[in-house]
């Protein structure tokens, strides 16, 4: 990927040609982003430029043999670790689907990445037999460029095997190039960030993921202003917006508050059953929605504004529930649904946990009584 086909990040694209013309790259950084602006796009433009064996001024040539093999993912030099499902497994196993996911998607999230490998129910982690694996081929010679890149995506899923890659990260062979790609630092090691030179990727504004659908993906401009408007700086979201133009977590979570609004017990027991067959990482996405909807909600309760990043539908609804929801019950909601998500990622049982935080909702929404 050259940096032109990166969306927006003028000034860090500058910044990091710069760094690589004056050849002062530091052995190991630190990209962090939100999903969807773009961190991993912008690790690999990066990536292309340091490999290219015919560098313009502003970007990579996009010619030669190195550009060609580093755009199809297939340059011997250029490595990924990644999050994978399984035990035994490395990132290695999984390269095909990687490389057709990243290909037809550069702003893919994590979610995406688990559905494109049928993961399931499973949560992706990046294991020891990955770390024993990294350490084994960045330890080789480069093949065909002074330089072996590594990029690992979403390096806070490495847990305390990162502890494995310590002594490799902080002294590696000469010209050695790591780049970690990650979208929450918080759960990643302290021992990890010490050794790190962090970068971090701002999401993308409106204008910039307009411009992005409209090269990109061919999209009018009407469309794109819309969703652009929605999407809060996330291109991935964008760009299935733009397809789709309906949101399935928008329609599960409004089907889901009238379910609780109602109350009937037989309703809510088949929505908790139906929903708890979708996987824990599609629930944990389901109650991201969930809290921006919320959030969203809460500004048109406060100011009155419809200009909120909802879809029409979404809108229409959120407008209903001004006369249902008070600012002391969206409080309240936004909490219970905070504690699920912790709960949701420290495998708590999805049955269980939905149905009672449906009865709960109900009883917040009824103004029984606020839990």
């Amino acid at each position: 990927m050259q940096f032109n086909k990166v969306i927006g990040q003028t000034q860090l694209k500058k910044a990091f040609i710069q760094q690589i013309n004056a050849d002062r790259m530091p052995h190991a950084q630190l990209f962090l982003g939100a999903s969807g602006s773009g961190s991993l796009a912008v690790a690999r433009a990066f990536a292309q430029y340091v490999l290219c064996t015919n560098r313009q001024a502003n970007d990579a040539c996009g010619q030669c043999r190195a550009c060609s093999k580093a755009g199809k993912l297939v340059h011997p030099d250029l490595h990924f670790s990644f999050p994978t499902v399984g035990s035994k497994v490395t990132s290695d196993t999984f390269l095909p689907q990687w490389r057709e996911t990243l290909l037809s998607n550069p702003y893919m999230n994590y979610n995406q990445w688990l559905n494109a490998i049928g993961a399931e129910n499973k949560q992706g982690n990046i294991n020891k037999d990955e770390c024993v694996n990294i350490i084994k081929k960045m330890s080789l010679k480069a093949f065909e460029s002074p330089y072996k890149i590594l990029i690992i995506w979403l390096p806070e899923l490495l847990g305390k095997e990162g502890n494995r890659l310590l002594k490799l990260i902080e002294e590696p062979p000469e010209n050695t190039l790591f780049i970690l790609v990650a979208e929450n630092q918080e759960l990643i090691l302290n021992t990890i960030l010490s050794r790190c030179q962090l970068t971090k990727i701002h999401p993308l504004n409106d204008d910039e993921i307009v411009n992005g659908l409209m090269q990109q993906a061919q999209v009018s401009s009407d469309m794109a202003q819309k969703v652009a408007h929605l999407s809060n700086g996330d291109f991935g979201e964008a760009l299935s917006l733009s397809q789709h133009q309906e949101s399935e977590n928008a329609e599960l979570f409004l089907d889901w508050m009238r379910k609780c609004y109602i109350g009937k017990p037989n309703e809510l027991v088949a929505w908790v059953e139906a929903f708890a067959k979708l996987g824990r990482e599609r629930q944990k996405y389901f109650l991201r929605y969930a809290l921006h909807f919320m959030r969203e909600y809460m500004l048109l309760k406060l100011t009155g504004n419809a200009n909120v990043r909802l879809l029409d539908k979404e809108l229409a609804t959120a407008q209903n529930l001004t006369k249902v929801i008070e600012f002391n019950q969206i409080e309240t909601i936004t909490s219970l649904l905070n504690d699920v998500t912790y709960y949701v990622e420290r495998n708590a049982n999805a049955k269980v946990l939905f149905l009672d935080t449906s009865i709960r909702l109900n009883k917040i929404l009824k103004k029984k009584v606020i839990v």
